[in-house]
């Protein structure tokens, strides 16, 4: 199937990610690791273990920063 002329083709669907690792995490947020495993330890930050791997839901990062915007502070 080809797109007329003159139309714009369609934006690639994009999801967020289910769950992100410790050092895309701190990407994401611009929150240093150690500062990162504080709020995991504290219960801010939700985390999932498969096997050796310790996975943060995406929704957790997201709420976090939401937390933070709405002045609740970290």
């Amino acid at each position: 199937m080809s797109i007329p002329s003159g139309q714009a083709k369609p934006e690639p669907y994009r999801t967020d990610p289910l769950t992100v690792r410790i050092p895309e995490a701190c990407r994401l947020t611009g929150i240093g690791r150690s500062k990162l495993y504080e709020l995991i330890a504290e219960g801010s930050i939700e985390i999932v273990k498969v096997g050796g791997m310790t996975l943060i839901p995406f929704e957790s990062l997201k709420q976090l920063i939401a937390a933070g915007r709405e002045g609740h502070g970290l």
